[in-house]
C-alpha cells in the first residue's frame, strides 16, 4: 500500500464514502448542457454526438501521457497516478480532464480485481466502472460477433464470395478470461448447423473492432474502418472484407451509442472520460481518440495513460495513436515504485519491505532504459515515484540522484493516501514543463519504412535487442501486404509486458537478445500490422485462485471483494 500515517480503508470502502456530484454538475463545469448528456443514473453519462460536433473550432489543450517502468507483481500504480496527477493539476488551479480506458471484466474477475485507480485517487462510481459500466464492451462484442455470424451464414447459403473455410481469420469474442474457448470447432450437429471448422474466441479487448472503436474519429470513419476489416481469404488467397458481406452498416448501428464518450468524476469531483479499452499487447492499449480529442477541446490540460510499461504502452501511444490521430503530446510522466525497482534488482516479492539501496541501484537500469526510450520521441519526461509505506529516504535519494544524471527530475507522489495534496509538487512541475513548450514530438519511424524494418527499429531502439528474427513465411507475408498498399501502416508489436525481451523472466534491461516474430496479422480496419513476438495469448485464462472467488453481494446488496 502507498505511504500513509495511518491505515487506509480498502479502495471500495473509500469509493463508497465519496460525495459524488450529479453528473450534470460535472458536465456544466465543462460547458456541457444537461440536454447533451445521455445519463446512466445520476453519476455517469455519455456526451452526445451533436455536442461533440460543435467543438471542432475550439483550440486544443495540452496533452500529458502517464506511463510506467516494466510491470512487476509489486505494482506500479499507473492508473492511480493518472488520477492523482489530474486531481493535483486541478488543485493548483489548472483546468484538467483525465482520459482513461474502461476495465475489462476478464481481468476484474481474474487477477486485478478492478481498474479504476486506488486509495484516494480513484474514478467513481468505482463499482459501476468495473462491472459493465455503460455497456460499451457488450456493444463491441455484439458488433464483432455479428460479423462472425454473417461469415458463417454466408458460407451456409452458398458461399458466393468463395471463402476458403480453412482461411477464415475472424474469430469470436467474449469479455471474460476463458481458456477453454481458445481453440474450438463450430457448426457440429449436422448439415442444418453449417460447415464445421476450427476457430476460437479472443477476449473482447483483443478484438480489432475494439481497436477500430478507439482509433476512429467519427461515426463515418468508424463505418469505413469496419468495412475494411479482412475476415478471410479465398482459395486463391484473395482477401475478403467485412464490406463484402455488407456488415459495416449494422455493426456501426450497434456501436452508435457506445461511441459517445463516458463522463464520470474523481473522488475530488474532477471530470474524467473513461472510454474504450484495447488490449495493450495485441492492440495499442489506449483510450479512444474521440474521448481524448473531446477532452482537449474542453480542458486546458488532459492527462491520459497507455497500457503496461513504456516499451509497450508509450511506444504504441506515440507511434500508433498520436500518428494516426494527429496528436502532439506535451509531456510524459514515467511512474516507478521502489518496490518494482527492487524486483528488477533481483529481490523476491516477500523481501520488498526491507531497505535495500543496492537492489534499487541494480533495478534502476530498467528506469534508465525507459527514460532513454522516451527521449527519442522528443517529449520531456518527469519521473513520479509512487510512494509506499515501506520506502525509505535513502532509497528515494538513490532514485533522485539517478534521474538527475539524465537531467530528469523525480518527484515523490503520495496520491494513494493523500489524494491531490500528495501530487502538488509533481503537478506544479508537469504544468511548468508543459507550458514551457519544450516538447518536440516525433515518431520513431517514418510511414514509408518497410514493415519488417519498422519491427526491427522498435526491437533495437526500444527493447534493446540486437534484431528481430522471422522465418521466410512471415517476411513474405509482410512484403505481400506492402504490394497490396499496406506498407505505410505502423506496426503493433505484441509481446510479454514483463520484460524488454520476449522472456518474462528477464528483468532489468537485458541486452544482446533477439525478438522472434512468429506470426503477423493485418488489422486493415484499425490500420496497423500486428507482429506476434514470443508466446502471447489473445484469450487469457483464470488463475488458480481467481479474484472472482472473493467478489459477492452482502446482505444489503452491495458489492464486496472488488479491491
Amino acid at each position: 500500500m502507498a505511504v500513509s500515517a495511518k491505515p487506509v480503508p480498502a479502495d471500495i470502502d473509500i469509493a463508497r464514502k465519496a460525495e459524488m456530484l450529479p453528473i450534470t454538475e460535472i458536465g456544466a463545469r465543462l460547458g456541457i448542457g444537461a440536454e447533451h448528456l445521455v445519463q446512466y443514473g445520476h453519476t455517469k453519462a455519455k456526451v452526445s454526438g451533436s455536442f461533440l460536433g460543435s467543438l471542432a473550432d475550439r483550440p486544443d489543450g495540452k496533452l500529458i501521457l502517464v506511463t510506467a517502468i516494466t510491470p512487476t507483481p509489486a505494482g506500479e500504480g499507473k492508473t492511480t497516478t493518472s488520477v492523482g496527477l489530474g486531481d493535483g493539476l486541478n488543485r493548483i488551479g489548472k483546468n484538467t480532464m483525465i482520459c482513461l480506458r474502461e476495465p475489462s471484466l476478464g481481468p476484474c474477475f481474474g487477477i486485478k480485481g478492478g481498474a479504476a485507480g486506488g486509495g484516494f485517487a480513484q474514478v467513481v462510481p468505482m463499482e459501476d466502472i468495473n462491472l459493465h459500466f455503460t455497456g460499451d464492451f457488450h456493444a463491441i462484442g455484439a458488433a464483432h460477433n455479428l460479423l462472425s455470424a454473417l461469415i458463417d451464414n454466408h458460407i451456409y447459403w452458398g458461399n458466393d464470395l468463395a471463402f476458403d473455410p480453412r482461411r477464415v481469420s475472424w474469430r469470436r469474442v467474449v469479455d471474460m478470461n476463458d481458456r477453454a474457448l481458445r481453440d474450438i470447432v463450430t457448426s457440429l450437429g449436422g448439415v442444418t448447423n453449417g460447415f464445421p471448422r476450427q476457430t476460437g474466441f479472443d477476449i473482447t479487448v483483443a478484438s480489432e473492432v475494439m481497436a477500430i472503436f478507439c482509433l476512429a474519429t467519427d461515426l463515418e470513419d468508424l463505418e469505413r474502418r469496419l468495412g475494411n476489416i479482412v475476415v478471410g481469404y479465398t482459395r486463391d488467397r484473395a482477401p475478403i472484407r467485412a464490406r463484402d458481406l455488407n456488415a459495416e452498416g449494422p455493426m456501426t448501428v450497434l456501436l452508435r451509442d457506445a461511441f459517445m464518450p463516458n463522463l464520470v468524476q474523481t473522488l475530488e469531483n474532477n471530470p474524467a472520460f473513461i472510454h474504450g479499452g484495447p488490449f495493450a499487447n495485441i492492440a495499442h492499449g489506449c483510450n479512444s481518440v474521440i474521448a481524448t480529442r473531446t477532452a482537449l477541446k474542453l480542458a486546458d490540460y488532459v492527462v491520459t495513460e497507455a497500457g503496461f510499461g513504456a516499451d509497450l504502452g508509450a511506444e504504441k501511444f506515440f507511434d500508433i495513436k498520436c500518428r494516426k490521430a494527429g496528436l502532439n503530446p506535451d509531456a510524459v510522466v514515467l511512474v516507478a515504485t521502489i518496490r518494482a525497482l527492487k524486483m528488477h534488482g533481483g529481490v523476491a516479492k516477500d523481501d520488498l519491505g526491507t531497505e535495500n539501496t543496492d537492489a534499487v541501484k541494480a533495478g534502476l537500469v530498467n528506469l534508465g532504459q525507459h527514460i532513454r526510450n522516451l527521449g527519442q520521441y522528443g517529449v520531456p519526461v518527469v519521473v513520479a515515484i509512487n510512494r509506499f509505506s515501506a520506502d525509505t529516504e535513502a532509497e528515494l535519494d538513490v532514485v533522485r540522484a539517478f534521474t538527475g544524471e539524465f537531467h530528469v527530475e523525480a518527484f515523490e507522489a503520495r496520491h494513494w493516501a493523500e489524494g491531490s495534496a500528495g501530487t502538488e509538487a509533481l503537478a506544479t512541475k508537469v504544468a511548468a514543463l508543459v507550458d514551457s513548450g519544450a516538447s518536440q514530438f516525433r515518431t520513431l519511424y517514418p510511414d514509408n519504412m518497410p514493415l519488417f524494418e519498422k519491427v526491427n527499429t522498435v526491437c533495437r531502439t526500444i527493447y534493446g535487442a540486437d534484431e528481430a528474427i522471422a522465418d521466410k513465411k512471415v517476411r513474405d507475408q509482410l512484403r505481400q501486404w506492402e504490394k497490396e498498399g499496406y506498407g505505410h501502416l505502423p506496426v503493433c508489436l505484441a509481446k510479454t509486458q514483463y520484460s524488454f525481451s520476449t522472456d518474462p523472466n528477464l528483468k532489468g534491461a537485458p541486452r544482446g537478445h533477439v525478438v522472434p516474430v512468429r506470426e503477423v496479422r493485418l488489422s486493415a480496419g484499425a490500420e496497423f500490422v500486428v507482429a506476434i513476438c514470443g508466446e502471447i495469448m489473445t484469450m487469457p485464462g483464470l488463475p488458480r485462485k481467481p479474484a472472482a472467488n472473493h467478489i459477492r453481494l452482502d446482505k444489503k446488496g452491495a458489492v464486496q471483494g472488488l479491491f
